[in-house]
């Protein structure tokens, strides 16, 4: 009888691409900006995609799946292994990021039964302490932006402000807004795959 070896070495094949995606997102945790850089190359697209299929723009799809991704950045100490996959995680921030679209936006009924809407567990000391070193790489990048965006990429990464909050608080246009974060996020983006490539030996 004839055996088919093509099924297991492509189980093969995805459990070492999860594993080494799991390893990207614990180095992130650890402030790695070239692993965030691979981590994001790869998910961003795929988060927007999924964004559209839930219904939403390709306007609104691309702002929040920046925001889904500035989240995995500020809480990759979050992600654990055990509990789920790097996609399962990314895809669930994005999920929880849509419901609080639609309950800004005041769209449809949400179900309270939802997990997506089950509180994050408390950070740790340790993860408290990684945060802030992140944060700090972060500042450096962000000081290189122009004045006018770095206001509004504080109010994302350090107050964790949507979009639309953040052109109510500063009286900024929304479309504005959307704009210059996009570039800001572009700049930053290329900022930190620069400043690793230059720690490489």
């Amino acid at each position: 009888m004839a055996t088919y070896e093509t099924p297991k070495a492509d189980q093969r094949t995805a459990a070492d691409e999860a594993a080494r995606f799991a390893a990207l997102v614990r180095a992130v945790a650890h402030g790695d900006r070239a692993a965030f850089a691979q981590v994001f190359d790869y998910y961003a697209p795929r988060v927007k995609a999924y964004l559209i299929r839930l219904g939403l723009d390709g306007g609104q799809a691309e702002d929040l799946s920046q925001e889904v991704m500035v989240a995995v950045w500020r809480k990759a100490s979050s992600f654990d292994p055990r509990q789920a996959g790097v996609a399962t995680w990314i895809f669930r921030i994005a999920r929880n990021r849509r419901i609080d679209l639609y309950r800004r936006e005041q769209r449809g009924a949400l179900d309270p039964d939802d997990p997506s809407l089950l509180p994050l567990a408390e950070a740790t000391p340790d993860a408290v302490l990684e945060g802030a070193s992140r944060d700090a790489q972060v500042r450096a990048a962000m000081a290189e932006l122009p004045e006018e965006q770095r206001v509004l990429v504080r109010e994302v990464f350090y107050e964790d402000l949507s979009h639309s909050e953040i052109a109510e608080k500063t009286g900024v246009p929304l479309g504005t807004v959307k704009s210059r974060l996009r570039l800001a996020f572009a700049k930053l983006k290329r900022r930190l795959r620069d400043a690793s490539g230059r720690a490489r030996p």
